[in-house]
């Protein structure tokens, strides 16, 4: 049986219904295909309490991998990562270096991003921010599902091989 997941974009004009979502549908694309069980992106506004909100009733659906888009910037609205903070229980740092890391090199903007990722123990649950843009988003799934896996495994209670 394939590991759940979820995409959760965080947008003011996405969730008011103002643009569309053209992050979120790049996400669960990606997760489909590695062969996670995904629904369509859930799109919330910007905010530290919309995102911890999303976060605790996704995983109380039995999600294990939770990727956000959106709301990882420096803009006044941008909160994503404070939402989720409020959720993780133990951070994985690698993993937001190498996602800073691959959007600067692809443009200086990349490092401007302040999207963490972590787990939350008990739930067995790891939740990695992204940027809201779908070319960063694109570049962003394959960091994330080169480890989903193995950290979903660590989590369950299996060996580190």
């Amino acid at each position: 049986m394939p590991y759940r997941a979820a995409v959760i974009t965080v947008s003011d004009r996405s969730a008011s219904g103002e643009r569309a979502d053209a992050s979120g549908p790049v996400a669960v694309a990606a997760l489909s295909e590695a062969g996670f069980a995904c629904d369509d992106a859930t799109i919330v506004p910007d905010g530290a309490d919309s995102v911890e909100i999303a976060l605790r009733a996704t995983i109380k659906i039995g999600a294990r991998l939770i990727v956000t888009t959106g709301g990882t910037g420096i803009g006044p609205r941008d909160a994503t990562p404070e939402g989720t903070e409020r959720v993780v229980t133990r951070f994985v740092p690698g993993i937001a270096e190498e996602l800073r890391r691959r959007g600067a090199a692809e443009k200086p903007a990349g490092m401007l991003t302040r999207g963490i990722a972590g787990v939350v123990d008990g739930a067995g649950v790891l939740i990695v921010n992204l940027p809201g843009s779908p070319s960063g988003v694109a570049s962003g799934m394959p960091v994330i599902l080169s480890v989903a896996g193995h950290i979903l495994d660590q989590l369950s209670g299996g060996d580190h091989t």
